[in-house]
């Protein structure tokens, strides 16, 4: 189907209502359209009439990436990005401007023979009916996200504004006086600024950012998004809209705008390309104004599935066999943004059934599970963790979930459920599994308490994740080999590792993330070695010769597995 589909369009021949409703199903079966949105979108189409999936687009139910790729899969196109297109234009291609920007078309190159035309729509048969009438040469259609499009136009054929440059115009700079609340307020307020924080929101969901960082500077304000662990700066509203920019944010999250002496913390609600999105936003102080840092918390995408988040084979058993335990403390480690507590997340939704009582106590709490009661800490009135854990005792719960175990107040009280009985999950700031029991014993826990306790401690980093189907395979040079000390995983053959390779899908080469962990299981010869206070390095042998796998050996098994990338393992591990 996909092969006449494509001769199809290059003949211009209709491809009538069957491709838009093909390309409608692609994106339900991909969860990127939900049913509810689809059956508002018909009936308005049956009010107002054209096409449905440029209707979806206009009410912002489906990202304009997802449109490309269901597009590009279901006509069988290539999807393509601008940055490789050309500094200049083709010449001597017959379109107008205001052509290509009612219909999101632009072409790209050309060839004796043929002319390669980027679209967002190839399905509409008009469309290139009247690109081949006007060129009058055949057409090779190639997919891109039209916003590309959009700005390929305007950077070729316009006085070269991006979608920002294009909102800035018409914004007015700040004013004098910038302590005047009211006055503030009124630059918030104004249509262009509030398009510009739109845009920032909308660039993030695109790049499938987990954060945006706005930050204030001397002569300039700086965006930067967080795409997969990673920062990449992006396109800035000027410095003069710095006051504007950020009191949007706050009036957004509900935050004081008077107060810029000390930080803050809020939340906003969006709903932002049919995603329902929950972000989490920060007020710091700094010497140029406030730094706004806003975590994305895209509840729809979050999948709690131990194979999706990295476990393998080899470590789900024995992770599995400890969660089954009917006390003890489970501890999960590494730094902030390591994926903690969605793995804690993930356990509770396999251990949540109708005949356990799950309570949380949380700061924020982050995803709302069906059937466990989430408590949210509140320390500016007293509720921090341990005055809820003193509490959640007296409700009689199986299993309780802790935050993270920050002080000594809040680890004796979590040791005192465990061996009364219930099972305690919670998060550490350490840097390996080893280092959760020295992490304890300095805050002042006893050896013989953390020995009764604790059943086993993971501890985890996020690598980025090799997009699959572009990843460059090459074969192992012998200094990569001896560096990296693979042979041990793979003692015989010729070894292979992987290169990431841009393309539409991954600019970088890599698509979301995936964990790297070790997992220490306290046994008797380990508990002997706490009492008498061995040291980390100690400790860590005795865990990997009772089968323990290090989180650097764990990454080379999946870098060479193709999951990702040796450079990536030694991002994010000491063994650097």
């Amino acid at each position: 189907m996909s092969v006449a589909m494509a001769e199809a369009l290059y003949t211009g021949a209709a491809v009538g209502e069957d491709v838009e409703s093909g390309i409608v199903d692609a994106l339900l079966a991909k969860g990127r359209l939900k049913e509810p949105d689809l059956v508002r979108a018909r009936r308005l189409q049956e009010e107002t009439g054209g096409s449905l999936l440029g209707l979806l687009a206009r009410l912002g139910l489906v990202s304009e990436r997802d449109h490309a790729e269901a597009v590009a899969a279901v006509l069988d196109l290539p999807l393509v990005t601008t940055k490789d297109a050309p500094e200049m234009p083709p010449e001597g291609v017959g379109l107008t401007v205001k052509f290509m920007k009612q219909f999101h078309v632009c072409p790209s190159h050309e060839t004796d023979i043929a002319v390669e035309v980027l679209m967002a729509d190839p399905q509409d048969s008009y469309t290139i009916d009247a690109v081949r009438l006007a060129i009058q040469r055949p057409v090779i259609v190639k997919v891109a996200v039209r916003s590309e499009i959009d700005d390929l136009i305007e950077r070729w054929y316009g006085q070269g504004r991006s979608a920002m440059g294009a909102i800035v115009e018409t914004a007015e700079g700040e004013g004098s006086d910038l302590d005047d609340v009211e006055h503030l307020r009124d630059l918030a307020s104004e249509a262009p600024v509030i398009r510009l924080v739109n845009l920032v929101i909308q660039r993030a969901v695109e790049l499938r950012a987990s954060d945006i960082h706005i930050e204030p500077f001397e002569n300039r304000l700086k965006v930067r998004y967080r795409v997969d662990g990673v920062l990449t700066e992006g396109e800035s509203p000027p410095a003069n809209l710095t006051a504007a920019v950020i009191s949007r944010v706050k009036i957004m999250a509900k935050l004081n705008i008077a107060e810029r002496r000390l930080p803050q913390d809020g939340r906003i609600m969006l709903r932002v390309q049919g995603r329902e999105l929950d972000l989490r936003v920060s007020t710091m102080p700094t010497a140029h104004g406030e730094s706004v840092v806003m975590r994305l918390l895209d509840r729809e995408t979050v999948v709690l599935d131990f194979y999706r988040l990295g476990f393998t084979d080899e470590f789900l058993p024995q992770f599995q066999k400890v969660l089954e335990q009917p006390h003890g403390i489970l501890l999960v480690t590494g730094p902030t943004g390591s994926g903690k507590t969605t793995t804690l997340y993930t356990a509770l939704s396999k251990l949540n059934t109708a005949d356990v009582k799950i309570i949380t106590v949380e700061d924020p709490v982050e995803y709302q599970i069906e059937g466990i009661n989430q408590i949210q800490a509140k320390p500016q009135i007293g509720l921090d963790f341990a005055h809820a854990l003193r509490s959640i005792v007296r409700q009689d719960p199986d299993i309780i979930m802790v935050g993270e175990i920050r002080d000594l107040e809040t680890a004796r009280i979590a040791i005192q459920s465990a061996l009364t009985g219930h099972l305690v999950l919670s998060t550490l700031h350490t840097n390996n599994a080893a280092g959760g029991i020295t992490r304890l014993l300095d805050m002042g826990v006893e050896d013989y308490l953390l020995t009764s306790t604790v059943n086993g401690i993971l501890a985890q980093r996020l690598v980025r994740r090799l997009e699959p189907v572009h990843a460059e395979k090459y074969p192992a040079s012998p200094e990569e080999i001896e560096n990296a000390g693979v042979v041990r995983f793979q003692p015989e053959g010729e070894i292979f590792l992987y290169h990431p390779r841009t393309s539409a899908i991954a600019p970088t080469g890599y698509l979301g993330r995936t964990t790297i962990m070790e997992f220490l299981v306290m046994n008797d010869e380990l508990r002997r070695a706490v009492m008498r206070h061995a040291g980390m390095g100690e400790l860590e042998q005795i865990a990997r010769e009772a089968g323990m796998r290090t989180m650097y050996e764990d990454g080379i098994v999946k870098a060479l597995a193709g999951e990702t990338t040796i450079e990536e393992v030694l991002r994010v591990t000491e063994d650097a």
